[in-house]
């Protein structure tokens, strides 16, 4: 991957970006420091398809989706059976 300052992509925007589409993701950087990387979009399609989803995304699908119970109407709807209490006299 090519590396690339703020100033260079800034100044080279249209190369750098029909690089990432026509090679490789490119790679900006800022004081030194790896802050970006552009890239193309069949690249960026192909990477999210590959991701897994997380935890949060998959308790909010419809397939996560069901109904409990609910406990208080079947306890509601129970018999109660009531007991003689013995007679101490």
């Amino acid at each position: 991957m090519m590396t690339w300052t703020v100033q260079n992509a800034k100044a080279k925007f249209s190369e750098l970006l029909e690089k990432s589409i026509q090679s490789e993701p490119q790679i900006v950087t800022k004081h030194g420091q790896k802050v970006a990387v552009v890239l193309s979009i069949e690249e960026w399609e192909r990477l999210k398809s590959q991701s897994k989803p997380s935890l949060k995304q998959l308790l909010l699908t419809e397939s996560a989706r069901f109904d409990l119970p609910d406990i208080r109407q079947e306890q509601h709807n129970k018999v109660i059976k009531r007991r003689e209490v013995p007679n101490f006299d």
